[in-house]
């Protein structure tokens, strides 16, 4: 495949009709991805990242109550012209920063909870045929480059579908898909060979695990098209992904940076503390507040 050949990737899926039933009952009447990692949602930080990679349209497969996550992606002109009468400049910008530009973001719903692999699939008529990012916001990935950005850079050299990984415990891998790189697995970027979801550690073909950063083409809609079960009776996008295997080029980018799993609580926990103590204007005090702790 020449580069020319190679299309942009201009739009993004984010999944976000989960219930969050492990944080209730904080998420009764909040979704999952509003909880806030120091003073921004979670979902914020997966669409900042999909910004800084170069991503134009945001698609977001929404459930019942998730309303929240529309009205947080739109101007509030009270709260906006409040905060201009009274001077608070900063406050303002920090809002506005987070505003996609008008006309690209857009809202579909997931009707019936039948998976990740179906949620990807009602986001179809809103990516066309056209190659495309899948950002899990639960998974917050810190990095310089972001990872999704790193994942376009290494897309616009090969095409096909790009998926990022990180190497995790034997013990987890019951957790995640998982790859069969192409040869010993050891460098950054491996060609795939083979990926299974959430095996059995001693059936792991390896312990590179798909962390929630995906490019895909648009093909894997077909796949998706036949709402075959797998894992959990749910529609798993890893089974989709591997029928594309050995028809295009397909890799793996292994991820460096930190990673938080804000779907778990202690996950959330730590990517509180983390985040805050990585900004300065909370990093000092919050410094003091674990000393006291005596942590």
């Amino acid at each position: 495949m020449t580069t020319q050949a190679i299309r942009p990737v201009r739009k993004a899926v984010f999944p976000v009709a989960g219930m969050g039933t492990r944080f209730l009952p904080a998420t009764k009447a909040v979704p999952k991805e509003m909880l806030p990692v120091v003073d921004k949602p979670v979902i914020q930080y997966a669409v900042e990242e999909a910004k800084a990679a170069g991503i134009e349209q945001f698609i977001f497969v929404t459930g019942r109550g998730k309303h929240i996550i529309e009205d947080h992606f739109d101007h509030a002109y009270e709260l906006e012209a409040l905060l201009e009468s009274r001077d608070k400049t900063s406050e303002l910008n920090s809002l506005l920063e987070a505003l996609p530009t008008t006309g690209s973001v857009s809202f579909t719903r997931q009707q019936q909870p039948l998976g990740l692999g179906h949620a990807v699939w009602c986001a179809r008529h809103f990516v066309g045929d056209e190659p495309f990012a899948v950002l899990l916001p639960d998974e917050l990935l810190v990095d310089q480059p972001g990872c999704l950005e790193a994942m376009n850079t290494a897309y616009s050299e090969v095409g096909g579908n790009v998926i990022a990984v990180r190497e995790v415990p034997q013990e987890e891998t019951k957790r995640y898909g998982i790859i069969t790189p192409d040869g010993d697995g050891k460098g950054d970027f491996i060609a795939v060979r083979g990926i299974v979801e959430k095996p059995t550690p001693d059936k792991a073909p390896s312990r590179l695990a798909v962390i929630g950063r995906y490019i895909l083409q648009p093909q894997v809609f077909a796949e998706l098209e036949r709402h075959e079960r797998g894992a959990g009776d749910e529609i798993q996008l890893t089974d989709a992904l591997a029928r594309l295997i050995g028809h295009g080029p397909f890799h793996a980018l292994r991820f460096h940076g930190q990673r938080y799993d804000c779907g778990d609580k202690v996950g959330f926990l730590q990517a509180n503390v983390a985040i805050g103590l990585s900004r300065p204007d909370t990093a000092g005090p919050l410094r003091e507040i674990l000393k006291q702790l005596k942590l």
